[in-house]
Parts: C-alpha cells; structure tokens; sequence
C-alpha cells in the first residue's frame, strides 16, 4: 500500500503563511537539497484546488530558472482534490467523488509514495481527520513570523509520534511524526 507524507514549512509560533521575507533567506541549501530529494523521491503528488492553482500557474513556466526540479514538478504524476474545479491541466487527475474514499483507492493502487504538497487548507483537516496520512514531515523554521495563517487551526486535538528529527545547519530542524 502507497503511503501519504505531509510537508509543510511552520515557524516557532505555528504559521504556514510564506513571506519570501523569512521563507526565502534560510531556503537555500540544505533545505533546498531536502525538498529536491523528496520530490525525486516520491511518484506522485497530492493537492488541493488552492495550491494545485498556484502551483499550475507558476511551475510550467520556471524550468529554465529551476532546471530538473522544475522538469520533475512538471511531469510527476498529480492529484487534485476539489469540489469547484471542473478539469485540470498540468498533468493532473481530478478526484471526483467521496474525497476519503477516492484517497484509499488512490492509496491502493501500484506505485509509491505520495507527497500531499500544500499545508492548513480543507484538504489537510479532511486527510488529517481521516487519519489517511502516514507521516507528517514539518519543517520547523527559526523564525517567529507574529501573523499568518496557522497551520491545522480549528483542528481537535490530535497526537503524534516523533519517529525522525533532522537538524540542518541554519536552525532549521525537520520533525517526522507518525499518528499514534
């Protein structure tokens, strides 16, 4: 059975929000490696309507600047769970239907791992209720950003498992959790 990782980047004081002002100084590097290394890692990616957007927009046009990485997002395999959007592009496929169950059937199928992209929206509430993901990988940055959106705000309260942590040189430490 294909399993669902979860990455997201949270300061100290729990926001997901990205200004390039903190994101984008202590990105380069390690954390960068990090990302290209799970992204060439897994053989599909998982999205809400919200980031798959962004991201369509953006991406396809980034593979001189980004080379590889950008090739690799172009190409990999997509998933985009929404309730509005009526098609894709972007090399994706719509979930259509029960979210839930068209996540297990997803999970059933041949291949590896899949990488839910995207932190905080309905999507992540819905898969974290559902107890449908694996492993949640999350970038905890030395930053304290003092506004923003919070990551799972609203959510009832949910134990996890500390299975990995991962120190990178510029503070940045990466907390891999399991559900209990």
């Amino acid at each position: 059975m294909r399993k669902i990782i979860e990455q997201a980047v949270v300061t100290l004081d729990g926001q997901i929000s990205t200004p390039q002002n903190w994101l984008g100084e202590l990105w380069a590097g390690e954390m960068e490696q990090r990302s290209r290394d799970l992204l060439f890692e897994v053989d599909a990616l998982l999205y809400g309507r919200v980031t798959y957007e962004q991201h369509a927009a953006v991406w396809p046009h980034m593979e001189e600047q980004f080379g590889d990485y950008a090739v690799r997002m172009n190409t990999i395999r997509k998933h985009v769970a929404s309730t509005t959007l009526k098609d894709t592009t972007w090399n994706a496929t719509l979930i259509e239907g029960d979210l839930i169950e068209q996540v297990a059937k997803l999970k059933e199928e041949p291949g590896g791992t899949i990488l839910k992209v995207g932190s905080g929206g309905p999507l992540s509430r819905t898969l974290l209720e559902h107890r449908m993901v694996e492993e949640y990988l999350f970038w905890l940055f030395p930053v304290i950003a003092g506004s923003g959106a919070r990551l799972y705000d609203g959510i009832d309260t949910t134990f996890l498992k500390l299975i990995d942590v991962t120190r990178l040189e510029n503070g940045i430490l990466g907390l891999t959790y399991a559900p209990r």
